[in-house]
C-alpha cells in the first residue's frame, strides 16, 4: 500500500516549491496542498485548519510542510492522527523563534506591514530592472504568488501567534545559514548545512534523502 503525503508550502508560496522532490512512484503517492483564501484577516487558525482539510482525502496521512506549512502540517498531523510528520525551515514550538519576533509578537507591530506598498516596489522594480534581476523577479513571482493584503496578514497573524498547545514528534529540518529563524533558537533539529531558509529549492536532494530515510 502507498504512503500518501500531504506537501505544504511556505508562507505566500505555490506547490512549486516541490517540483524538484522526486520519490520512488510505487511507494509514495504525493498531494500537493495549495493555500486557500483566508474567510478574513482574523479567521481562526482552527478554523482555517478545518476548511484546508477538506482536500485530504487518503488515510493515514503523512505531512511535510516548509515554513508557515509546517505549522499547517503540525495541526493537520494532530486533526488526522498522522503517523509520521516532517517540517522544514519551520518551527515546532511558539519559543523557537528569535527575540526580535518575540517582539513584534508583543507588540503587533507587524501589522504595519506594508503588503501593497511591497507589491507596487516589486512592480515597478521589474520594469527597470537589468536582465539577472529581472530573472529573479520572475522566479520570486512563480514561488511566491499569494500575496495579496487578506491573506498576507492573515498568514504573519497566525505564525506570530501560534501556540504549540499538543506536542507531536516530528522530523524538523533546518538550515545552520536560516536568518529568518535562526538555528541557535531552534531544538532538536536535523541540521542542513549551507541550508538557508529557502532550503527546500536550494538543498533538494539532501533534503529529499532525509525525507526517504525518515519515511522508510
Amino acid at each position: 500500500m502507498k504512503k500518501h503525503l500531504y506537501f505544504i508550502p511556505g508562507m505566500s508560496a505555490s506547490s512549486k516549491i516541490f517540483e524538484r522532490i522526486q520519490l520512488p512512484k510505487d511507494i509514495y503517492q504525493i498531494h500537493l496542498l495549495e493555500w486557500i483564501q483566508p474567510l478574513h484577516k482574523n479567521e481562526s487558525l482552527e478554523s482555517y485548519i478545518d476548511r484546508i482539510s477538506v482536500f485530504v482525502k487518503e488515510p493515514n496521512p503523512i505531512f511535510i510542510g516548509v515554513s508557515f506549512g509546517g505549522i499547517i502540517a503540525q495541526e493537520l498531523a494532530k486533526k488526522f492522527k498522522s503517523p509520521k510528520v516532517i517540517i522544514i525551515s519551520s518551527i515546532k514550538h511558539h519559543n523557537e523563534v528569535s527575540p526580535f519576533l518575540q517582539f513584534v509578537r508583543k507588540t503587533n507591530f507587524h501589522k504595519l506591514y506594508p503588503v501593497s506598498l511591497i507589491n507596487f516596489l516589486e512592480k515597478t522594480s521589474y520594469y527597470f530592472a537589468y536582465k539577472k534581476f529581472k530573472r529573479t523577479l520572475i522566479s520570486y513571482r512563480i514561488y511566491m504568488p499569494l500575496r495579496n493584503k487578506t491573506y498576507t496578514q492573515w498568514a504573519i497573524q497566525s505564525f506570530l501567534h501560534w501556540k504549540q498547545n499538543q506536542t507531536i514528534e516530528v522530523l524538523h529540518l533546518h538550515g545552520n545559514k536560516d536568518i529568518m529563524l535562526p538555528l541557535k533558537y531552534i531544538k532538536n533539529a536535523k541540521v542542513i548545512q549551507g541550508g538557508t531558509h529557502v532550503m527546500i529549492l536550494t538543498k533538494t536532494s539532501t533534503i529529499q534523502s532525509e525525507i526517504t530515510k525518515y519515511l522508510a
